[in-house]
């Protein structure tokens, strides 16, 4: 008896060590509204959410009167993280990944961290029709990279159309020439992107099926050589099969409906189109094929492309039924990533989206829109503990980030990061120094001649 009164006295004191209650807060829980209350986060995952809640015993107790919670914030489209973002030597380079390059050491991710985002959503580059694997990271700073990996997320591919992937196969000579442009590769033209798409698919599906012939076999019992495998095309087959989520980089309304086409003939999903700035012209086309979204609040002329964009996109793309987020496609510094919670106050201004609205647009959307929506995205009993504390209303532009919690961990906290700048910066020239000395040290010796 004294025994199991031990451990169930060790359960408790562990389950206390591990129990977090964020206190009278604003909580944005963007599903079911705002309300004035607590948290409560148990082994990482959120148990309570509400006005009042009971306290377990022995719990830490954030404080957070006054301020502003909502969850972390996900970003469907960077480039954060990894050493290579583009294979950009052949059309088609569905057999690399960026889950490969990772870099857990890359201080965008503490930065990115610093604006509030828990979730990202890394991508190969643009400029290859088909390009490589992605990867979906949790911004768990301090961990290996490994660790930072989202298990629980679908695998991504990416693609692109227009003048990304065109622009590698365009003349040297004559209209349209790219001076100084050497080894050209096709395609060259944007009906050429489609057929390269086209043939990739159509070459997955020959090699789907020599698979599904051995497997057939196989089971019979008959003898069979299995095929010869290509990873460029198992990646494909993994589309076809619902199995890995494709994100579309587009941006003309024209290709926007060939992608379309083009997913359907050959029977695969497209999860994302990214960018998508003439989407509002092709909306309900989107919205009835059922593909979501994720563009930019405002960019707009700062390529051929971009010329049509308008400040009322996501709007226009969110009252005719499609599914939108907002990404800040940043390749490095995570400039814009760290800001996308006042770039999600814009839709407010342009389009007149309510603020549960803009908030879900950087939080439960982009969550739909890689398939994690049951883990996180919202502020709701059961789902994974990511939660970020603004000082102020997370749309405004005079708000900071206080504290980040991914999976009931703290991983940032302001006034600890303020505080310790000056220790960080005395270390810093210490080993500086001590750099020089060695390299004064090791320096060769020069006599003068005698």
């Amino acid at each position: 008896m004294r025994t199991i009164l031990l451990g169930l006295l060790t359960l408790a004191a562990l389950s206390a060590q591990n129990t977090v209650v964020i206190q009278n807060g604003i909580i944005h829980t963007v599903t079911k509204g705002t309300i004035t209350g607590s948290v409560v986060i148990v082994n990482g995952k959120i148990t309570e959410v509400g006005e009042k809640v009971m306290t377990p015993a022995g719990a830490k107790i954030v404080d957070a009167s006054g301020k502003h919670v909502i969850p972390g914030i996900i970003d469907c489209h960077t480039h954060i993280a990894v050493d290579a973002i583009n294979e950009g030597s052949v059309s088609v380079s569905s057999m690399v990944g960026v889950d490969d390059v990772v870099n857990n050491e890359r201080m965008d991710i503490y930065r990115a961290l610093a604006g509030g985002v828990t979730t990202a959503n890394v991508l190969h580059g643009s400029a290859n029709a088909i390009g490589g694997r992605n990867v979906v990271l949790k911004m768990r700073w301090g961990k290996d990279a490994d660790d930072l990996v989202f298990k629980e997320a679908k695998p991504g591919l990416k693609m692109a159309l227009g003048e990304n992937p065109k622009r590698q196969g365009m003349q040297t000579t004559g209209f349209g020439a790219q001076p100084g442009q050497q080894n050209l590769r096709y395609p060259g033209t944007r009906m050429g992107v489609e057929d390269v798409i086209r043939e990739a698919f159509t070459n997955a599906k020959e090699y789907q099926k020599e698979w599904k012939d051995y497997e057939a076999k196989k089971a019979k019992g008959e003898m069979a050589l299995p095929p010869r495998r290509d990873l460029q095309l198992e990646t494909l087959v993994e589309v076809l099969e619902g199995k890995r989520l494709v994100h579309a980089h587009c941006y003309r309304a024209d290709e926007i409906l060939m992608l379309l086409r083009v997913s359907q003939e050959f029977g695969f999903k497209i999860a994302t189109l990214q960018h998508v700035l003439e989407g509002y012209k092709v909306a309900k086309e989107i919205a009835a094929a059922g593909v979501g979204a994720s563009t930019f609040s405002d960019w707009w002329s700062y390529k051929v492309e971009a010329y049509d964009a308008i400040p009322y996109n996501a709007a226009v793309l969110q009252k005719k039924g499609v599914l939108v987020s907002l990404n800040s496609d940043d390749a490095g510094g995570a400039e814009l990533m760290r800001r996308l919670n006042t770039e999600a106050g814009k839709v407010m201004k342009y389009g007149g989206m309510t603020e549960d609205e803009a908030l879900a647009m950087i939080t439960i959307n982009p969550a739909k829109q890689l398939g994690i929506d049951q883990y996180v995205g919202s502020i709701e009993a059961g789902k994974q503990a990511d939660i970020v504390i603004y000082d102020k209303d997370p749309l405004s532009i005079f708000s900071k980030v206080e504290k980040v919690f991914i999976d009931g961990q703290q991983y940032f906290d302001r006034d600890g990061d303020m505080s310790a700048r000056p220790r960080k910066e005395a270390e810093k020239k210490g080993l500086l120094e001590k750099e020089k000395e060695t390299d004064r040290r090791n320096a060769p010796q020069t006599r003068r001649p005698s």
